[in-house]
C-alpha cells in the first residue's frame, strides 16, 4: 500500500496513502509503470473527450437560442421580456459542475433503461470527474458509479478506498465497494462489503454529512439489498 507523498507509476498522479488502486487510471498501486499507452489504447478517451466538447456546445447552443430575444423584443416591441434574466451558459460551468450534470444524464439514462446513453454519458463523466483535483467523498462516490457504468470496476474501487482512507465507516464509500464487488462478479467480496455497510449503518444512519443526504436513496437501496451467499469451495 502507498505512504503518504507516493505517485502512481502508471501516470504519476498522487496516491491516497493506503489506496489499493489509483483513484485516476484505476491502475493497481504499485504496479510496474507501464510503456507509453498506444493508440488503440487512447481512442476511447479521445472519443470521450470529442463528445464531451460536442455536449458543452450543444447544450451552450440550447440554452442561447431558449434565451435569445425574439425580433420584436429586439425592436423594442415587448420591453419587459428582454429584461428577464437569461440562464447561465453551460460551458461558463465549473468543472465540478459539468461533472455533476454529466452524472445526472448517466444516471436517468440507466433510469430509463437506456443502456447506451448510460454508458456514452458514464464514459463522458469519467473523464469529466478525472480533470476535477481533490475530489470530495460526494464527488469520488459519483466519479465511482459512472467509472461502473462505463465498465471500470478497478477504478471505482479506488475511489472508494479513496474515500475509506480518509473516513472508515463512510456509507457511499461502503456502498461503493459493494456495487464495485457485484459488477465484478466476487460475492466473497460482495457478502463481506455489504456486513461492512449493515455495521457502520448502525452509527453512521444519523451523520448529518450533505452528501448523505443527497445520496439517501442510494444508501436505502443498498441497506436494503441481499446479498447471494458465496459459494463453497
Amino acid at each position: 500500500m502507498p505512504l503518504a507523498g507516493a505517485t502512481c507509476a502508471s501516470c504519476s498522479s498522487a496516491l491516497t496513502p493506503g489506496a489499493k488502486f489509483c483513484h485516476h487510471c484505476g491502475a493497481a498501486a504499485g504496479a510496474a509503470a507501464k510503456s507509453p499507452r498506444s493508440m488503440g489504447s487512447m481512442v476511447p478517451w479521445a472519443v470521450a473527450g470529442i463528445a464531451l466538447l460536442a455536449f458543452v456546445a450543444r447544450e451552450a447552443g440550447q440554452r442561447f437560442a431558449a434565451t435569445a430575444p425574439s425580433p420584436a423584443v429586439a425592436e423594442g416591441a415587448a420591453p419587459a421580456m428582454a429584461a428577464a434574466p437569461r440562464a447561465p451558459d453551460i460551458s461558463q460551468m465549473t468543472p465540478r459542475d459539468r461533472a455533476t450534470k454529466l452524472y445526472d444524464r448517466t444516471m436517468r439514462a440507466r433510469e430509463q433503461g437506456k443502456t447506451d446513453s448510460a454508458m456514452f454519458f458514464a464514459t463522458m463523466a469519467t473523464m469529466a470527474y478525472s480533470q476535477i483535483p481533490d475530489l470530495d467523498a460526494d464527488g469520488r462516490f459519483e466519479a465511482g458509479r459512472v467509472a461502473l457504468l462505463a465498465g471500470q470496476p478497478a477504478l471505482a474501487t479506488a475511489q472508494a478506498d479513496s474515500i475509506l482512507a480518509k473516513q472508515p465507516k463512510h456509507l457511499l464509500g461502503l456502498v461503493l465497494v459493494e456495487e464495485a464487488a457485484i459488477a465484478e462478479g466476487n460475492q466473497r467480496a460482495e457478502k463481506k462489503a455489504h456486513e461492512r455497510l449493515m455495521a457502520a449503518a448502525k452509527s453512521e444512519r444519523d451523520n448529518p454529512l450533505p452528501e448523505y443526504k443527497a445520496h439517501a436513496n442510494d444508501i436505502a437501496a443498498a441497506l436494503a439489498r441481499r446479498t447471494t451467499p458465496p459459494a463453497h469451495p
